[in-house]
């Protein structure tokens, strides 16, 4: 797959142009919900009712949210139910090793994971950028110590388009303002419009994203030889993580980790 790719050269002005009014308005609605909270107790971010902190979860939700820790695999990030001592490899990871060195992700993909993903995505929550992007830095500590930059999965100019934001690229910028390391925003570009992932199978899911990234031979000095963390909401069956960390690598990126908010999780 040729790095460069003309389809990336320019994106419609139309969606250009609309960005800076979209991120106004939902600077000014951020404002409103972070102006109610100052005046109301807690709530929680998933169900709305009241919680420790500002920012967090109840008791009951982040019991359920099913935040990763060690014992995990050290290369896909993958809990273990029980600890054998020493750092882990999963079979998977033995069996299908990925394109990129390894992944972190805060929690798994429970049912308040979704809901949560879900009111970024869809909800225009942008107050939950913020929080979720302090998870993410806690269970990616190592990746991000180690790291260069950050580069969010990048969405088409369509889907951007029609979603007024990119939610990774959001987690990217948060993530990169707490730990000081740099964003890259622009040189990773999905060239190819894709149908969702949703419903499909691994080797669909792999097969739905081939070729759909890519680096302009412009871009490509702001990752050459540099530690990447590719940041992302979900991690499925890495399908996506893959065929971005196969751009970076070809690209000169000297490594590629990955992390995300949650990840679907097959217990080990």
């Amino acid at each position: 797959m040729p790095l460069a790719a003309k389809p990336l050269a320019a994106k419609p002005f139309a969606a250009k142009a609309f960005q800076p009014v979209v991120a106004a308005a939902q600077f000014f609605a951020a404002g409103g919900r972070a102006l109610v909270q100052t005046v109301l107790p807690p709530i929680c971010l998933a169900c709305k009712k009241p919680a420790g902190a500002s920012g967090g979860l109840c008791s009951k939700c982040w019991q359920s949210a099913g935040f990763i820790e060690r014992p995990y695999c050290e290369r896909l990030g993958t809990p273990f139910s029980y600890d054998s001592g020493g750092p882990l490899i999963s079979p998977a990871a033995f069996a299908d090793p990925p394109v990129f060195d390894r992944a972190r992700s805060a929690m798994r993909f429970s049912d308040v994971a979704r809901d949560l993903v879900h009111l970024l995505k869809y909800g225009d929550r942008l107050d939950l950028v913020k929080p979720f992007a302090n998870w993410m830095t806690r269970a990616g500590d190592e990746l991000l110590g180690e790291a260069d930059a950050l580069v969010p999965v990048p969405l088409h100019w369509t889907r951007l388009f029609q979603r007024r934001f990119n939610q990774s690229a959001e987690l990217a910028r948060a993530i990169a303002k707490q730990k000081k390391i740099a964003a890259i925003d622009d040189a990773l570009a999905r060239v190819r419009a894709t149908p969702p992932q949703v419903g499909l199978a691994r080797e669909e899911r792999a097969k739905n994203v081939h070729g759909a990234f890519a680096i302009e031979k412009n871009f490509r000095s702001k990752v050459k030889g540099k530690r990447i963390v590719l940041v992302d909401d979900v991690l499925t069956t890495g399908a996506t993580a893959n065929a971005c960390a196969r751009v970076l690598r070809r690209a000169g990126a000297a490594k590629v980790d990955v992390l995300t908010l949650a990840r679907v999780v097959d217990q080990v």
